[in-house]
């Protein structure tokens, strides 16, 4: 079946998580087909990867990158690299499908002339979880972070500026994309560990896009 064809019928609707984040439900399951596709390529050039944290712990979530920079982690710290360390070559060019649904999300939740030059792609199978962090490894924090859920739903936890702040725990879907950027963009944010299931389209898996402007 092409989910591509039943686009005009996709609910799509917002979801405000605090000033400066929102949660788009449904924005990109008109594009899911094209989207696993690019992935596809993007993973074939570069393949998935478990990162080294700098304190010397396996990432529980593979991972791949593509765009003009990749983010790594090895015993060295976390930063942004133009090549890909396995390969020694640059990233995989964003496919156009990614830049359009990033831009197309961010103008969507009021931030119009988001240009990303980074995408980490994610994948988490059942028991993986990403454990409470900020994003600051980017030079302007004056752009928002994108993030595109596709396949088995995830729980997202969404803190403060603080670690010990209160969290909210947001239930993301097939095809959900939350924004945050502005007042929001360095709150603490997380995932859950993954919870046993089936996707019809990806398995017992979960992909996830995050759309950065690095430099």
């Amino acid at each position: 079946m092409n989910h591509d064809l039943f686009a005009d019928e996709v609910p799509c609707w917002e979801e405000t998580l605090c000033p400066g984040a929102l949660v788009l439900r449904g924005q990109a399951l008109p594009q899911v087909e094209s989207l696993l596709a690019a992935v596809e390529t993007v993973v074939a050039a570069a393949p998935w990867r478990h990162l080294i944290t700098p304190g010397g712990y396996r990432m529980s979530v593979a991972m791949s990158n593509c765009g003009l920079y990749g983010w790594v982690s090895d015993e060295t710290g976390y930063r942004y690299d133009a090549q890909d360390p396995l390969s020694g070559r640059r990233w995989p060019a964003m496919p156009e499908v990614f830049r359009q649904l990033a831009r197309e999300a961010a103008e969507r939740a009021g931030f119009k002339g988001f240009e990303p030059d980074a995408c980490l792609i994610n994948r988490y199978e059942v028991g993986a979880r990403l454990s409470l962090h900020q994003d600051k490894d980017e030079r302007d924090y004056g752009a928002p972070i994108v993030s595109v859920s596709l396949g088995l739903p995830a729980v997202f936890l969404f803190g403060g500026l603080r670690r010990s702040d209160p969290q909210q725990r947001v239930a993301l879907a097939h095809g959900d994309v939350v924004v945050w950027g502005g007042p929001a963009r360095l709150r603490y944010h997380g995932v859950l560990a993954l919870k046993a299931g089936t996707h019809p389209l990806l398995g017992a898996q979960r992909i996830n896009l995050t759309f950065r402007k690095a430099r």
